[in-house]
């Protein structure tokens, strides 16, 4: 079967890639095995954490990437980078809005007890977002070992319960279960009124990111009726149901409007003809199939998602066989200090202005495949706090590219 665009990758990255392809009514197929980091480590959109605090986004990110040329949002700017943003923002806006507060970085509280910087919040966690200002309970289930409510109000010099929950008892206690049963109404109006009853004059309630998979505002808006006051999610442990509900809302707004979905499936390798790649051949078990495209985005993100490997020398990419730009020996992959950036975190595809793959003299390699998303070169997402933002924008300029506009 042939297409206009095949995308590989179900990050973020791909997501957007996709979204703008079937906007420009291009057939599309996005294939991936999984869902990648998305559904691990995603709950709020992260731009680029690390501005001083108070600085406006359009104000330090252009003056960030004037010092990291390398990065990939040198590539764009920050009126690109916006328009992605607000391409992402833009099929979310019903059913699980993401808003900004002040156009810069806010600190939301993290089930550690401690806060982080984000750039675009769920609606579900905007009344975290300044918890300095009036009394706060932290919510938590006991036998829920991803969430201490107690250890985390300490942090945040609030107060902690922990509530038993009946339905569980016997079993184990995991994220999605628990954010399925807040789905029931009965569930979460008997929860509501018992955080009511040992409620001492609080303004907000905090509980885990687990309010649902589905309608979270829905979930949030009964149990505030409920008990009397705002509620808000905090990011736990992975898997993160805030990253359940972005891949969930995009699949159901990607498929409604024709994009074909292959979930769960490997490409095998890439059929090249010179610098153009014709076809992909994708694993169905027992048997495998090929795909054909006029154009391709490769958007495998870096070790989590497969997009690089890595043996006992070297970092390689194994669908295109693309040159990964790494530090010279496996002795600099990584720093002396855990916490410090790690060389290892900066190896990736480089690529030219329009986000085709070149080599390090900058000879482009490939003419109809565009790359996209954490598998780029010159980042360090962990601690730049940018990877939503990389991946969101790459995405979409790279399917704009690719299709020639």
């Amino acid at each position: 079967m042939h297409y206009d665009l095949i995308i590989i990758g179900l990050g973020l990255s791909g997501l957007m890639a996709a979204k703008k392809a079937v906007e420009m009514g291009k057939k599309t197929l996005i294939i991936g095995k999984g869902t990648g980091s998305l559904c691990l480590f995603s709950n709020t959109i992260d731009v680029l954490g690390n501005l001083p605090e108070g600085m406006k986004m359009a104000n330090g990110l252009p003056l960030w990437i004037k010092d990291h040329p390398e990065h990939p949002y040198s590539r764009l700017d920050w009126e690109k980078i916006e328009q992605a943003l607000s391409s992402f923002r833009s099929i979310f806006q019903s059913q699980y809005p993401f808003q900004l507060v002040d156009h810069e970085n806010c600190l939301i509280p993290t089930g550690a007890g401690t806060y982080r910087p984000a750039y675009l919040i769920p609606s579900t966690m905007i009344a975290g977002t300044s918890l300095k200002h009036g009394k706060v309970l932290i919510v938590g289930f006991k036998g829920f070992k991803d969430f201490y409510a107690d250890y985390t109000a300490g942090q945040l010099k609030c107060r902690g319960i922990v509530i038993p929950l009946s339905e569980f008892q016997g079993q184990e206690m995991i994220a999605t279960a628990i954010a399925r049963l807040m789905e029931r109404e009965s569930f979460r109006e008997a929860l509501g009124r018992e955080v009511k009853k040992q409620m001492d004059g609080e303004s907000r309630i905090g509980f885990p990111a687990l309010l649902g998979i589905r309608d979270p505002l829905s979930v949030k808006t009964d149990l505030e009726e409920t008990i009397g006051v705002e509620v808000f999610e905090i990011p736990i442990l992975p898997p993160s149901i805030p990253g359940m509900r972005i891949f969930r809302h995009f699949k159901e707004w990607l498929i409604q409007r024709g994009v074909t979905f292959l979930l769960g499936h490997s490409v095998l390798k890439a059929d090249l003809n010179g610098k153009r790649c014709e076809s992909i051949e994708v694993s169905h078990p027992p048997l495998s199939q090929s795909y054909s495209a006029d154009r391709f985005i490769l958007a495998t993100g870096r070790f989590i998602g497969g997009g690089l490997k890595a043996d006992e020398e070297k970092i390689f990419e194994p669908l295109f066989n693309l040159p990964v730009l790494q530090p010279g020996s496996r002795d600099h992959w990584f720093a002396n200090s855990f916490f410090n950036g790690h060389p290892i975190h900066q190896a990736g595809i480089l690529t030219d202005s329009s986000f085709r793959p070149v080599d390090q003299k900058g000879e482009q390699l490939l003419d109809n495949v565009w790359i996209a998303g954490s598998i780029l070169a010159g980042h360090d997402c962990i601690q730049e706090k940018s990877r939503e933002g990389i991946e969101i924008s790459t995405g979409y300029w790279a399917a704009k590219h690719a299709l020639g506009t």
